[in-house]
């Protein structure tokens, strides 16, 4: 079993939101920022530059992009400071210790699969209580691979020692997470936490709204039941 991290386990959007908030005033330009920091993490994981050096670039793009130019000590002290609110603000959903103890308590073995990179989400896996659940962690920073390249399921699998048929993967972004865990050979669930879905799904991909859910889907796939 592998499960997603960020708007999946830990309510990453708001504390997000409310980092951002503390850095600029408002919430209002949290689309910008996760364009940038999308942009920024992608050339990241090609080697482009660290993770450490990836915030502060990232910061001074975003600022840029609103017209203030910032020097590299003004980016840093920015960048800090958000830092430090997002830290103090990660929360856990409250389905998710419910769902992690029904799951080990199935005897399940399970995978972090995090498209994150750097210590500070280790960090934040171990401070919300999340590790002690955990068979193995990735994080594409590490692996040097992100969802929904095939690269970082191999890898969790291997890490279990499952096959990669017979391991489900829970996510709340549709592409990434649910259809690349299907087209690498996994069974794909999308967590549409928000009901963003129309009904529709894409062949081998199931959805879900709550991790409430995702003991009843397992029981059904495990009897044989269409979902």
């Amino acid at each position: 079993m592998c499960l997603d991290v960020d708007d999946t386990l830990v309510d990453y959007s708001t504390s997000s939101r409310a980092a951002l908030a503390s850095m600029v005033g408002s919430d209002d330009t949290f689309p910008l920022w996760q364009r940038i920091t999308d942009d920024h993490c992608a050339r990241m994981l090609t080697g482009e530059f660290e993770y450490s050096t990836m915030r502060n670039i990232r910061t001074r793009a975003f600022f840029a992009a609103l017209g203030e130019e910032l020097d590299e000590h003004e980016a840093t002290r920015r960048e800090l400071g958000r830092q430090e609110a997002l830290a103090g603000s990660w929360r856990l959903y409250p389905d998710v210790v419910p769902c992690l103890d029904w799951l080990r308590a199935a005897g399940l073995p399970l995978a972090a699969v995090s498209n994150a990179s750097g210590r500070h989400q280790r960090d934040k896996i171990a401070t919300l209580g999340l590790a002690q659940y955990f068979d193995t962690v990735l994080i594409a920073g590490e692996v040097g691979a992100a969802k929904p390249d095939r690269v970082i399921f191999d890898t969790a699998c291997a890490g279990l020692n499952t096959a990669l048929a017979d391991t489900v993967h829970v996510g709340d972004r549709l592409y990434a997470d649910a259809i690349g865990a299907r087209d690498a050979g996994m069974r794909g669930v999308w967590l549409d936490r928000n009901g963003q879905g129309d009904g529709s799904l894409p062949h081998g991909v199931s959805a879900i709204h709550t991790l409430a859910e995702l003991p009843e889907l397992l029981v059904c796939e495990l009897a044989g039941t269409r979902v």
